[in-house]
C-alpha cells in the first residue's frame, strides 16, 4: 500500500505516536459527545461495521488498519473503497488501536464516520409501517439493542426523544452490531414529537403503568408508533397522552419490571409478528 506522509483526503499514512493530532482528534470522539456534536463525526470500531457503513453508503472520514488488518484482504479492500472515497487511510500500531478506543485488545479496524439523521418532517407516513419512538433513553447498551433489534424485524426507523442517549457513542455503536447504519434515526423533543403525533394516521402505542390492555390485544395498525420510556421513570405524562393504547407486558415471576431493551423487542416481535415469517 502507497504511503504518503500528509493528512490529504484519499491519501494514507502512517501514525505510530499517541500524541499525534489525528489521533487525539479521534480519542476526543470517543471521550466526549461534544466532541461528537461539534465534528458531527463518531468513531465505530471493527471490520464488520466498517464494510456496513461502506456498504450503506455513509461518509467516511478516517479508517485505522492496525498489522492485522494490513494482512487481510476484506480490510484492504474496505480501504480501497474508504480511499476512494476521499478517506484518509491511516497505518497505526496496536498500541495507537488501544489508546483510541481505550481497549486492551482491540478489533484492527477503526473507522471515523459522518452522523446521518433525520427530521420528523422527513417521515412519509404513507410509506411508514412501523417506528420505535424512545423517550429519554439512557443506557447506551440498550439504545444499541434496540436499534439493532428494530433492525432485525423491519422497523422503518427510530425517534430519539428529548435527552436520549448519543446514538453515536462507542458504547451505543457497538451495541448495534452494524444495525446503526442500516436504521434511519431522527431526533426530536416531546413538543415536537407531539405535533408530529397529530398529523399520524396510525395508532400509537406506548407501555405505561396506566396500561389496561395486554399488549396481544391490541390492533397494530399500520401505520404505527410504539413509543417506549425511560428506564427508571417510563414515558411521561406528556406522551402517554398521545398514545392510543397504553400496555403492559405480562409477568408471573417476582421481577417487578423488565429490562427497556428486552421489553421493546417483545413488543416489536408482536408488533411485526405478520412480517416475520421463516
Amino acid at each position: 500500500m502507497e504511503t504518503r506522509d500528509n493528512h490529504r483526503a484519499g491519501a494514507v499514512k502512517q501514525i505510530t505516536s499517541h500524541s499525534n493530532p489525528i489521533v487525539k482528534e479521534i480519542k476526543g470522539l470517543v471521550a466526549q459527545r461534544k466532541n461528537r456534536k461539534q465534528s458531527g463525526l463518531f468513531v465505530a470500531e471493527g471490520l464488520k461495521l466498517a464494510t456496513d457503513a461502506l456498504e450503506a453508503g455513509w461518509g467516511v472520514r478516517y479508517l485505522a488498519l492496525g498489522p492485522e488488518a494490513r494482512e487481510n484482504k476484506i480490510a484492504l479492500e474496505a480501504a480501497a473503497k474508504a480511499k476512494a472515497r476521499g478517506a484518509l487511510i491511516l497505518e497505526v500500531n496496536t498500541a495507537v488501536l488501544g489508546a483510541i478506543t481505550r481497549r486492551d485488545n482491540p478489533q484492527m479496524v477503526v473507522g471515523v464516520y459522518e452522523q446521518q439523521t433525520m427530521k420528523l418532517s422527513d417521515i412519509d407516513p404513507q410509506n411508514a409501517t412501523t417506528w420505535i419512538a424512545l423517550d429519554r433513553v439512557r443506557d447506551p447498551g440498550n439504545l444499541g439493542t434496540i436499534i439493532r433489534t428494530g433492525d432485525a424485524v423491519g422497523a422503518d426507523g427510530v425517534i430519539l426523544i428529548d435527552e436520549t442517549t448519543d446514538p453515536f457513542a462507542v458504547e451505543t455503536v457497538r451495541a448495534t452490531m452494524g444495525s446503526l447504519f442500516h436504521m434511519p434515526l431522527v431526533r426530536c423533543t416531546a413538543d415536537e414529537f407531539v405535533e408530529f403525533r397529530k398529523s399520524w394516521s396510525g395508532p400509537v402505542v406506548g407501555t405505561h403503568l396506566r396500561g389496561t390492555k395486554d399488549y396481544r390485544a391490541v390492533d397494530y395498525k399500520e401505520p404505527v408508533i410504539l413509543l417506549m420510556g425511560n428506564e427508571q421513570a417510563g414515558l411521561s405524562d406528556k406522551l402517554a397522552d398521545t398514545c392510543s393504547d397504553l400496555v403492559k407486558i405480562p409477568q408471573a415471576g417476582q421481577a417487578d419490571s423488565m429490562n427497556l431493551a428486552v421489553a421493546t423487542a417483545v413488543m416489536l416481535y408482536e408488533v411485526r409478528r405478520n412480517y416475520l415469517k421463516l
